[in-house]
């Protein structure tokens, strides 16, 4: 049996911007801290929801180094590393090793794609390349390929392969996938609406954009069902179907720092090509996070009472950060 990276939900943290773009460390230091206070279970940085492939190289390694070092080994840190250039994808798992990351992320590689021997290889090589344990991410959706079932069952072969974020939607494929690989292979769902039904299948857990918005409440989800209450389980799946579902009103992130900078969380604008959202879709996700009292002053301030450190050492407490 290989090495289980995390069980339960793991936050596809995004990235807090300033107007002028640059990196808001002030804000991923806030949020690392609220994450910490609110049971998440292992964040993932420079991911698809982090835009990670509008990061340059730099701001990478610099991110994934101060995530690293203020998460403390509190919970795992997973590195957004992947590429549709091997190459890159490999320098990028050799610098998140080097400064301290748990585990990488690996998208299958978009546009150019690759044929299933191609995956093999593509991903053989980042895994020779460094010691951490690597999850796969299969995104059809947005990369325009999909890892076959029999595919898995080799990369499942390689020691340092571990998991896969499987976001897919296919449960055919999932049962296959557990099937064929057992224990050397983890699943964990990258869809926020089917995180149960994948638990169900035997899933650890999901790696979610929910839980920028309720991370407490995507921690219980998890947990409650592998403490065997399934029932409080699927009652939260439902409960947060609207919310999940408005969260992907327009193409992730956009939604999910729309709604954090709603309730008083100032994550900022996303990079182009990634823009702001209508605003037919931006009153009806205001609307949603409003029937879920998500930006009631109640609310904000429970979100309000993480303490960060400024700069140059000055502390404050942020009400509305």
């Amino acid at each position: 049996m290989k090495q289980t990276v995390f069980t339960g939900s793991a936050v596809a943290l995004v990235t807090p911007m300033n107007e002028d773009l640059s990196i808001n460390y002030n804000m991923v230091e806030w949020l690392i801290r609220f994450h910490l206070k609110h049971h998440t279970d292992a964040i993932v940085v420079a991911g698809t929801t982090g835009e990670g492939a509008t990061l340059t190289d730099e701001e990478q390694e610099e991110l994934i180094r101060f995530t690293v070092k203020k998460v403390n080994g509190n919970i795992p840190v997973i590195a957004g590393t992947g590429s549709n250039n091997t190459m890159h994808a490999v320098a990028l798992s050799k610098m998140a090793q080097k400064v301290g990351a748990d585990a990488l992320l690996h998208v299958t590689p978009y546009y150019n794609k690759a044929s299933q021997k191609g995956l093999l290889m593509h991903f053989g090589a980042c895994a020779e390349s460094v010691d951490l344990p690597i999850i796969l991410y299969n995104v059809p959706s947005r990369t325009g390929v999909n890892i076959q079932p029999e595919t898995y069952q080799k990369l499942s072969k390689i020691e340092n392969i571990v998991a896969v974020k499987e976001a897919s939607g296919n449960f055919s494929q999932i049962a296959k996938i557990l099937s064929l690989c057992g224990d050397d292979l983890d699943i964990y769902s990258g869809n926020d609406d089917q995180i149960t039904s994948a638990l169900a299948l035997g899933a650890k857990g999901v790696v979610s954009v929910l839980a920028n918005i309720v991370p407490e409440e995507t921690h219980l989800l998890c947990d409650s069902f592998m403490k065997g209450d399934t029932a409080q389980s699927d009652t939260l799946q439902i409960r947060y179907l609207e919310l999940i579902e408005s969260l992907f009103s327009d193409i992730n992130p956009i939604p999910v720092k729309q709604a954090l900078n709603d309730m008083g969380l100032p994550v900022g604008p996303c990079r182009l090509p990634l823009c702001s959202m209508d605003s037919a879709l931006k009153e009806h996700l205001h609307h949603v996070l409003n029937q879920y009292g998500l930006i009631s002053k109640e609310r904000r301030r429970s979100v309000g009472t993480v303490t960060i450190h400024r700069p140059m050492g000055v502390l404050m407490s942020r009400r509305n950060p």
